[in-house]
């Protein structure tokens, strides 16, 4: 069991490195994924950032449910 505040980076790396790419790839078709996702990490940047553990739980539950 890791901490929340292992766990988002993990989850903001798994977005941003495995998923991100594959839906720019597909092109128009993955634009609103792809921009929602971007969207997720930027809310889970800004709580990391200012420690706000309740935006971090959310954002972490939003990234972890990105297929």
């Amino acid at each position: 069991m890791s901490s929340l505040g292992e766990a988002l980076p993990r989850e903001m790396k798994r977005v941003r490195d495995e998923l991100l790419p594959e839906y720019d790839a597909i092109g128009p078709a993955g634009a609103l994924g792809a921009a929602m996702m971007r969207a997720d990490l930027d809310k889970a940047t800004k709580a990391l950032a200012t420690g706000d553990v309740i935006a971090m739980l959310l954002a972490y539950e939003s990234l972890k449910g990105a297929h």
